[in-house]
């Protein structure tokens, strides 16, 4: 049992079938940077309980991701929801048995587990499955700089250079007119569950239509891929080489995620989430994003997109 225990167990009883829960097997904290995460072991049943975190209903729509995670779940990627309450966030989904959670170490040790990866996230982009919100990386940096607005942080030094900069990049990416997918958008390790067999995947409160190209390159990013690792990636998810105007897609997404996340982590920062330090994670992302963004061969591969 955690010190949350009692907590969890008030949550879960929310859910009609697991009202008369009395004492269960065990309640085990799981990782989440921003939100209380358990594991409930039952008899003949596991599940996972997740109370959402304080302040992120200024930036997460519950109700979209209700949505979204039922659409998953019926591709065959994500465990069932059994319950979901848009108005506090407070989601009981299924527990997958036998799973490994993944993180950057695991990526590089786990044999095709990046092909595992590339396989689920193509069967969620090809699924049909339509889900609400549209994920605009451009679009999310305003609404997140919004919110720092009303936040006394301070953003790292160049940002607005660096803005600037993408602007043009934001034009390329429109005019590439891309067909939208179902896209999870917040590709972290630690999402991704492995038991050696398929990836799934969890964690949908960033979902939305997007670019699917999106998911590919934030999470070699998150993962730390090398050149080999990512060459698993795409190949399990093309199923053939990659195209240059593909690539340059990627690799614009790789900067873009960093300038997008980098927000994300001020706001953590400036609501003091005490999960780890946001600032050294937001400036982190900061520096990654402009060492890619200043070197020679970013503008070959935005040239690659604008000639598709």
């Amino acid at each position: 049992m955690t010190e949350y225990a009692n907590q969890v167990l008030a949550a879960l009883r929310n859910a009609a079938q697991f009202a008369d829960v009395a004492t269960p097997n065990s309640i085990t904290r799981l990782g989440g940077l921003t939100n209380l995460v358990h594991r409930v072991d039952m008899t003949g049943c596991s599940v996972i309980v997740r109370i959402a975190g304080g302040g992120t209903e200024q930036y997460i729509d519950r109700a979209v991701e209700a949505h979204n995670a039922d659409a998953a779940a019926r591709t065959g990627v994500s465990p069932e929801v059994l319950f979901a309450d848009p108005e506090t966030g407070l989601m009981i989904s299924t527990a997958v048995p036998n799973i490994e959670t993944m993180t950057a170490e695991n990526f590089a040790s786990r044999a095709g587990s990046a092909a595992r990866a590339g396989a689920a996230l193509a069967k969620l982009h090809h699924s049909g499955e339509v889900f609400k919100f549209h994920f605009e990386p451009f679009l999310m940096i305003e609404g997140y700089l919004k919110i720092l607005s009303t936040k006394d942080v301070q953003l790292p030094d160049g940002y607005d250079i660096v803005v600037a900069a993408a602007a043009p990049i934001k034009e390329v990416l429109a005019k590439a007119d891309v067909a939208l997918a179902p896209c999870h958008c917040d590709p972290l390790c630690e999402n991704f569950l492995d038991d050696g067999h398929r990836m799934w995947i969890v964690d949908w409160e960033y979902s939305g239509m997007s670019d699917p190209l999106w998911d590919i390159g934030d999470l070699s990013v998150e993962a730390a891929m090398n050149a080999a690792q990512e060459a698993e990636l795409l190949t399990a998810y093309f199923g053939r080489e990659a195209t240059a105007a593909e690539m340059g897609r990627i690799v614009i997404h790789k900067a873009m995620c960093d300038l997008l996340w980098t927000l994300w982590g001020l706001i953590q920062h400036a609501d003091e989430n005490p999960v780890e330090d946001f600032w050294a994670y937001a400036t982190g992302r900061f520096e990654r994003c402009k060492a890619l963004m200043q070197d020679a061969s970013f503008q070959r591969h935005v040239d690659a997109v604008r000639l598709g």
